[in-house]
């Protein structure tokens, strides 16, 4: 069998999602991928998203924030990386009376890597590689401007053969973890806080191996603050600034990391967004993108700018299409 993509597709993986050799905590390889943006909305912002919400994306980021969905909505997710792509699909439906509900199936697939036998050259089975994430999220405002939110996931990590199979090892591992969030709105002034606490589960063990490994559980606190236009101004210009702390829950002393982002347009007819994630790890960097809004569909595009180029050749480019009713 030829030297499998899927080793060096999951080392990649590493090297985007967990922090630096010098300082890394223990992280599951079929767990890394938890670390990976969703959406090309909070990307951009450079993932400071404690206090956003308002869109189906804060499932992956801070549930409290689908309690500020104003309709139901569906979206399509996909990102373009170095070492293959991945896949999202949400839909989330608010109510009045009993807050938000939200279901998304998410999928990194790493690509296929070839068979062959010993000695031959045609191709005699495939190697798949891929990480699945299943989520049931709910948010309900408490009182106030609070809400509070919570999401369920289902973690898997699999590399699956199809073909002749005979010598080439297959893998499986399932665990469950979940997310919960507070988000508050104060009535006076523009101003937003969040909190969340991501990927807090069992840890994940691969079929039956003695080694189980954590998952990268984080706590994220932010604000998010409105700056209106001056009086002279642009008719409905508004800009908007976020800035969140990052830390790890449980595995070791990592200092925390700071994101910050910055969003400006006409009201949701048109949004630009930059940001910086000042992660330790070499995914760090700047990331940019716009966002447009045609009647009840929105396009969202980002891409992020690695501070260091080794990686790979590609940066990620994130697309996201939602549809509201």
């Amino acid at each position: 069998m030829r030297p499998s993509r899927c080793r060096l597709s999951l080392t990649a993986l590493l090297l985007t999602a967990v922090p630096a050799a010098a300082q890394r905590a223990p992280t599951a390889a079929g767990g890394a991928f938890l670390l990976l943006p969703v959406g090309a909305r909070a990307t951009a912002l450079g993932q400071a998203t404690a206090a956003d919400g308002g869109t189906s994306e804060a499932l992956f980021w801070n549930p409290a924030g689908l309690a500020a969905l104003a309709r139901s909505e569906f979206a399509i997710h996909h990102t373009t990386q170095f070492f293959g792509a991945t896949d999202a699909i949400v839909i989330a439906v608010p109510s009045s009376s009993f807050g938000t509900f939200a279901l998304a199936a998410y999928v990194v697939d790493y690509g296929d890597d070839q068979v062959t036998l010993p000695g031959g050259s045609d191709p005699v089975g495939t190697v798949t590689s891929r990480n699945v994430e299943l989520l049931a999220g709910y948010a309900t405002d408490v009182v106030g401007g609070l809400a509070a939110g919570i999401a369920y996931k289902l973690i898997q990590f699999r590399v699956d053969c199809s073909g002749d199979c005979a010598n080439v090892p297959t893998a499986t591992g399932t665990t469950h973890a979940v997310d919960v969030g507070l988000r508050y709105v104060f009535p006076a002034f523009p101003l937003v806080i969040g909190a969340a606490v991501r990927n807090v589960g069992f840890k994940l063990q691969v079929n039956n191996q003695a080694q189980a490994d954590p998952l990268p559980a984080r706590l994220q606190v932010g604000v998010s603050y409105g700056l209106r236009r001056p009086p002279t101004g642009v008719e409905g210009l508004d800009v908007r600034v976020l800035a969140d702390l990052q830390g790890t829950v449980g595995q070791g002393t990592l200092s925390p990391v700071t994101l910050v982002g910055v969003e400006w347009g006409v009201r949701d007819v048109v949004r630009i967004r930059g940001g910086y994630a000042f992660l330790d790890s070499e995914a760090r960097g700047p990331s940019i993108g716009i966002g447009v809004t045609f009647g009840s569909v929105a396009f969202d595009i980002a891409k992020v700018f690695f501070a260091n180029d080794d990686l790979g050749e590609k940066e990620p480019i994130h697309l996201s299409l939602r549809a509201m009713f």
